[in-house]
């Protein structure tokens, strides 16, 4: 069964925790604390495999989780850290955030893409010695992995894409100038599912040609097929709009190309500015004088028309040739950019509460909102660390720790941030 959408569950690994240890060795005096860090908890990656087709196997499987980092140990020995959770997926397929939309990647090329990072692993307790605090008994604990659901939805790769009403010879033409085996007979919606045909036109020269199951007035709020299939239009470099140019089931040809063209507007704006050509197949069954009358209209409108009869492959190099002609100056399919994570915004929060432990001097503050904050923020960027101090400010974090009896020199941490209190 081909399956294009799926939606899925993923948590990347916790971070392990920092270890309290001190050195106690027979002749060595004075040891200090020796406490190792945790290890860092495994991502979720995302990985092509040009060996899968659809994303049927996330019906039966729908959550993924990566290990955890391993716990700091004393004699400064460090958790080794999670392994990341290899999810692959078919290429093409977009990962988006359930809940938001947002664009997390675009599985189009063999780079794996890395959607939910591992937490970080808390400090041990050799981190925090000084000359003033040489028995320092506290660790970081690790970070929590980030946790979400994510809709998966696989968008074709072709250069090609093959339009139209069904039953017009979509599938027909694939066959002949491919090797791909679609479904093929004489009624409507023979094609349940998007095919891919390699064309080949000699040596070195190649591109890949997909039959798109037939639309139908109204599939751009999806009727009929509607939505399940225009999404593999998007990618395509170059359309061909193939019609029934004898209206041999009754419709006028004139009124097929222009619904088709009104339905993939209404359900993407851009594919109405894509490359087009017109092939009039079935031409057999159609007079001279209907021929010509469609090339006139089609061709009025800035399209060029091939009349072809697809059933037996006649006329239908010149479509080819002049297809191949064109992808050259076309630019490369489609890739979708991921969206940048939006800042959190302090009016958004629900929760803004911080737990403040305090180790000596050292005021370790804690909450799942903050580790947010602190992973959308740029450090190194003067405007994004003054955000940083205002949502600080705002949600009272600087007042809680006065409260707490920080003072001006002592040391703040959060996470693995740390820095002085100044008033």
């Amino acid at each position: 069964m081909f399956i294009d959408i799926a939606k899925i569950k993923i948590k990347a690994g916790k971070g392990g925790d920092g270890a309290v240890s001190f050195r106690r060795e027979k002749y060595v005096a004075a040891g200090g604390p020796d406490g190792g860090d945790g290890g860092k908890g495994g991502n979720i990656v995302f990985q092509v495999d040009d060996n899968l087709s659809t994303l049927a196997d996330f019906r039966y499987k729908r959550k993924y989780a990566a290990p955890n980092g391993e716990n700091g140990r004393g004699n400064r020995c460090f958790g080794r850290g999670g392994e990341d959770c290899i999810i692959r997926v078919p290429r093409g397929t977009l990962v988006k955030d359930a809940e938001t939309g947002r664009l997390l990647a675009d599985m189009s090329d063999d780079e794996p893409q890395i959607v939910a990072k591992g937490g970080r692993g808390g400090w041990g307790n050799s981190h925090f010695a000084t000359p003033t605090r040489q028995v320092p008994r506290f660790a970081k604990p690790g970070t929590p992995g980030e946790e979400f659901e994510v809709q998966l939805e696989l968008k074709l790769l072709a250069d090609v894409g093959l339009v139209g009403y069904p039953n017009v010879g979509k599938s027909t033409l694939v066959s002949v100038v491919s090797e791909a085996k679609p479904n093929i007979a004489n009624y409507h919606f023979t094609t349940l599912t998007p095919v891919l045909g390699v064309v080949r036109m000699g040596e070195g020269s190649s591109f890949v040609m997909a039959d798109i199951p037939g639309l139908i007035e109204g599939a751009g709020e999806g009727v009929g097929l509607g939505h399940q299939f225009l999404r593999h239009v998007e990618r395509c470099r170059l359309l061909v709009h193939i019609v029934d140019v004898a209206g041999s089931e009754g419709r006028d040809p004139k009124e097929d190309f222009e619904i088709i063209n009104r339905e993939l507007e209404k359900f993407n704006p851009e594919l109405a500015q894509r490359p087009m050509l017109v092939a009039g197949n079935k031409c057999d069954l159609a007079t001279d004088e209907q021929i010509e009358e469609f090339r006139q209209y089609v061709e009025a409108k800035g399209y060029s028309f091939f009349p072809i009869m697809a059933a037996i492959r006649y006329d239908v190099d010149p479509l080819l040739k002049k297809i191949q002609e064109m992808l050259q100056s076309l630019p490369p399919v489609r890739r979708f950019e991921a969206e940048p994570a939006p800042q959190v915004e302090v009016e958004a929060m629900e929760n803004t509460q911080v737990q403040i432990t305090r180790h000596d001097n050292v005021f370790m503050v804690e909450g799942k909102w903050l580790l947010q904050l602190i992973n959308s923020v740029n450090f190194d960027d003067y405007e994004s660390l003054q955000y940083f101090q205002r949502v600080l400010i705002q949600t009272g974090v600087i007042d809680a720790l006065r409260e707490a009896g920080c003072e001006e020199g002592d040391t703040v941490s959060m996470y693995d941030l740390e820095f002085d209190f100044v008033e």
